[in-house]
């Protein structure tokens, strides 16, 4: 019989399984054959009869399980375990007193007059594979680069303070805040892992499910991307995401996993706590959700490592002669493991071994407490280190480690394995008696029957916390660490501006391109050209952002291979591994991770990075609005830019392309300073400002959202003495009327601005009223202000009031206020009880339609003639006008025919 070390796995390349070698010699002369071959004939020569066997043995019926699964069994023998180098026995010291620790924070946070929740039962599963990797992996940021980028489960977060309170980074005052930011403020923990909360703690937000895994693709992509354009040594930055098996149902969670086998990215390892349960019942109770995983992630090209069982079922699996008690491990449904995990050793005797001759023989000189104790590979320190050192050498391929665990593991039998472990948070006198005994921690009885729960330390001069400490700095220094070594950016003068701020003259351009023509010279500037990072998905050219490739290029660490089909034209196509434009395919998803992931290099890494990505403004703050709040909660910086923008300056495209609401969508985020400008010098002040506020001294942690439209229009020449202070609070008088005698007042934003210069015109030379234009171009930024006044009010009311500047801006003006973009009217109404006097709005509310611009624009009656008639109705309700003026204007400029307004411009997608 073979001993758990003798034998062999022969899963390379997917193929199966652990089973022993009981004719080694027989076996070496099948190897030689194949070593043969390949150096006499090539590797291709050995691949083809590979493949022939392959295909015979199928055809004898030798059972050969298809290449994308494995048997349910580890990946790693027990042959090929390197030596482990930690002291075991102090290592399950220092896990017992985090796993207390956590449980009792969670606890305590149930407290009367508190009950703030919390989650106790997914770090208990994944205790160990976070010990493991602190202990020996984890690279802190002490050297001076960025250390390993980690992105925990967001539901361990307990754990991840129970260690750092042994560590003396926290306090047991903090532990007694978590989940009470603000009351217990500054000693409050937030729920989940949350830079924006704890900036110098975490670095990745990840409770969101799905965003954890793309953001660390993407984080391992952008490491690759700043070291081959030379902004960063991250050679020695490995990106580790820590995920749950429910988790990966989520369509960002396996949605880019092949851009990360494509690029090799060799420094990025998943590791799936597969403890088979979601938050209310398993994960695939009548299936194996392991093995799933392994065809998905073998299938897009990654390597797998199976975690599954712990070193008690060594000696089992050695001597499975015939492959019985694979077959079991095999066969036997998730659903069913779950109930082993609640159950007793001699249940799991009769059910799991009890069915087979050969599989009681096998545990026949076993008590059931021992086969109580046939664990799982995910709480096995010796076999993780295995799993992780192996992920760590791999080369040329991303790594996923499937480890199977038992949720609420250790928490005793009312947790471990139910259903609804994931909801319960309290433990009681007798759950934390068994809990204490099972962990071995000297604390009395009477500790636990008294009051709250106590926290455990060993002491700070105890060897735990010495080795600890030990650990941490020869890895590197202290994790999870968010540090920001960034420096401010030496920025552009003004000569960069001057072309957007001189107008277009007779060219008529789109506000797109009148944005893509200042990227391009910002991407010339000797100071910061290169820290620029064009990000857009596959709509370089719809965009008209072609003209950067050429110069810039498209990042490909493969550089071009080929010969590009269009290598004739001046806009060609060109791939490098130095390029500087991200090209990452039809996935808002993804474009929005690197985004991120370069929004937050200047902390990541400590050094600026400035991305700029370019989209279809509905899909959005629409389609991945939550990785929005991620780049928020990140304290990620950079540009957003809603091309194509409004709800009818791309009609021929029809509803799904018509873009009315993402200005609301971008209010909601309290990081972005979202703007909709009208014209090249607005757009020149705007990225000028934010390019101060993001990365100038004292940077800020927003970004900036732009909306630019696909219109081409004639862009005006910068008005003398503009008031550039009020364009960048949201609002500035454009232009005084021209003529009439009637007061009134028109805002407008983006490609409404030239539609209210036309009614301006029409007012005055038919209506007898003097209507000026005025420029909104944030309706969110004029809101925000007006909040903030209104706060301040209600908080000092024994100070002078403060009065919102849209509310000071339009004091001295007359006349009623009309309003009117190509959104939604919620966006606009958003100032409405700030104005002075009465105020209207318009704005294209409901579902687009595939049509002429003019058409649509009458349709939702904001043409030039639906604003005339808009300030004319006002005036009329205010007593300036006679009613009948109105039916007048509505005939004549037959705004009830949808069929006669002037189609407009062509389109075009840019």
């Amino acid at each position: 019989m073979a001993s758990g070390s003798d034998r062999n796995p022969i899963i390379i390349g997917g193929l199966p399984s652990q089973v022993p070698d009981f004719d080694p010699e027989e076996t070496r002369e099948w190897l030689d054959s194949l070593d043969a071959a390949v150096d006499e004939r090539g590797r291709e020569r050995a691949r083809y009869l590979m493949l022939r066997l392959i295909e015979r043995a199928r055809e004898k019926r030798v059972a050969v399980p298809e290449m994308s699964g494995t048997d349910y069994v580890n990946t790693i023998a027990t042959r090929d375990e390197p030596f482990f180098p930690g002291n075991e026995e102090i290592e399950r010291k220092i896990l017992n007193a985090t796993r207390w620790n956590a449980a009792v924070t969670v606890s305590r946070a149930q407290r009367p007059g508190i009950g703030v929740g919390g989650h106790i039962a997914t770090f208990a599963s994944s205790a160990s594979l976070y010990d493991v990797g602190f202990n020996h992996f984890f690279r802190g940021k002490d050297g001076g680069d960025g250390g390993d980028q980690i992105f925990f489960q967001g539901h361990a977060s307990p754990g991840i303070y129970a260690r750092a309170f042994l560590l003396d980074r926290l306090t047991e005052r903090n532990l007694d805040g978590f989940r009470q930011e603000r009351s217990k403020a500054p000693y409050g923990l937030s729920s989940y892992p949350h830079p924006r909360m704890m900036p110098d703690f975490w670095e990745f937000p990840t409770v969101s499910m799905g965003l954890g895994p793309i953001g660390a693709i993407y984080q391992a992509r952008m490491n690759r991307y700043m070291r081959a354009r030379g902004i960063g040594d991250t050679s020695r930055s490995h990106v580790w995401a820590f995920l749950g098996d429910g988790e990966m149902d989520e369509p960002e969670s396996l949605g880019q996993l092949t851009i990360a086998a494509r690029e090799g990215l060799d420094n990025l390892t998943f590791v799936v706590n597969c403890n088979l349960q979601r938050l209310d019942g398993p994960v695939r109770g009548n299936g194996k959700i392991i093995q799933e995983l392994e065809s998905v992630f073998r299938g897009a090209g990654w390597n797998v490592i199976k975690l599954v069982w712990d070193r008690s079922w060594d000696p089992l699996l050695a001597q499975d002669r015939d492959g019985v008690l694979v077959n079991k491990l095999n066969t036997t449904p998730d659903g069913q493991f779950q109930t082993y995990a609640t159950e007793t050793g001699g249940y799991i005797r009769d059910h799991f071994f009890g069915g087979d001759q050969r599989l009681r023989a096998m545990v026949e000189h076993m008590t059931d407490d021992q086969i109580l104790h046939l664990g799982r590979g995910g709480h096995d320190h010796r076999k993780i280190y295995a799993a992780y050192r192996a992920a760590k050498e791999h080369q040329g391929q991303p790594t996923v480690i499937l480890a199977q665990t038992v949720k609420g593991w250790t928490l005793g039998p009312n947790f471990e394995g139910r259903n609804a472990t994931h909801q319960m948070k309290k433990l009681t006198v007798e759950d934390l008696k068994g809990f204490r005994d099972r962990l071995r921690l000297p604390i009395p009885d009477r500790d636990l029957e008294e009051g709250l729960p106590p926290y455990y330390h060993p002491g700070r001069g105890s060897e735990e916390i010495q080795y600890m400490h030990d650990r941490r700095r020869e890895l590197g220094g202290y994790v999870p660490t968010r540090v920001n070594r960034a420096r401010p950016l030496k920025l552009p003068g003004e000569g960069v501006y001057a072309a957007l701020r001189k107008g277009s003259g007779q060219q008529s351009i789109a506000t797109t391109m009148a944005f893509v023509r200042l990227l391009r010279d910002l991407m010339r500037d000797k100071e910061i050209g290169d820290r620029f990072v064009p990000i857009a998905p596959d709509e370089y050219r719809t965009f008209g952002m072609d003209s950067l490739f050429p110069s810039a290029k498209i990042y490909n660490p493969l550089g071009q291979t080929y010969e590009s089909v269009d290598r004739e034209l001046l806009l060609s196509y060109k791939e490098s591994p130095t390029g500087q434009l991200l090209h990452d395919g039809i996935t808002e998803a993804g474009c929005t991770a690197s985004l991120i992931a370069a929004g937050s290099a200047y902390a990541t890494h400590g050094e600026p990075l400035i991305p700029v990505y370019v989209f279809y403004s509905m899909f959005g703050f629409q389609r991945t609005g939550d990785q929005f709040w991620q780049m928020a909660d990140q304290l990620a910086r950079g540009f957003v830019l809603g091309a194509t923008a409004g709800r009818t300056t791309l009609t021929g495209e029809g509803t799904q392309h018509a873009d009315g609401h993402s200005q609301l969508l971008a209010s909601t985020n309290p990081a972005c300073v979202a703007y909709d400008p009208a014209f090249g010098f607005e757009i020149a002040h705007i990225v000028r400002d934010g390019l101060r506020r993001m990365y100038g001294p004292g940077a800020e942690d927003v970004f900036y959202y732009l909306t630019v439209y696909n219109e081409p229009i004639q862009h005006p020449a910068e008005p003398e003495g503009v008031d550039v202070d009020g364009l960048l609070k949201g609002l500035y008088r454009y232009r005084t009327a021209p003529g009439g005698t009637v007061p009134a007042r028109i805002l407008a934003s983006g490609v409404a601005v030239p539609w209210a210069v036309e009614a301006q015109r029409i007012l005055a030379e038919e209506w007898d009223v003097r209507a000026d234009v005025w420029s909104a171009t944030s309706w969110t930024e004029l809101r925000r202000d007006a909040l903030a006044a209104e706060e301040h009010n209600l908080l000092h009311p024994e100070e002078e009031p403060r009065v919102p500047y849209v509310t000071r801006a339009l004091h001295d003006a007359h006349g009623p206020v009309l309003a009117v973009s190509d959104w939604m009217r919620a966006v606009p109404d958003q100032i409405s009880r700030w104005v002075p006097g009465t105020y209207q709005s318009l704005g294209a509310d409901g579902f687009g339609f595939a049509d002429t611009r003019g058409a649509a624009r009458r349709f939702f009656h904001i043409d030039a003639p639906s604003i005339v008639l808009g300030v004319l109705t006002e005036l009329v309700r205010d007593g300036k006008l006679n009613r009948s003026v109105l039916r007048t204007a509505i005939d004549r400029y037959q705004l009830l025919d949808v069929a006669a307004a002037d189609p407009g411009t062509a389109g075009g997608d840019a």
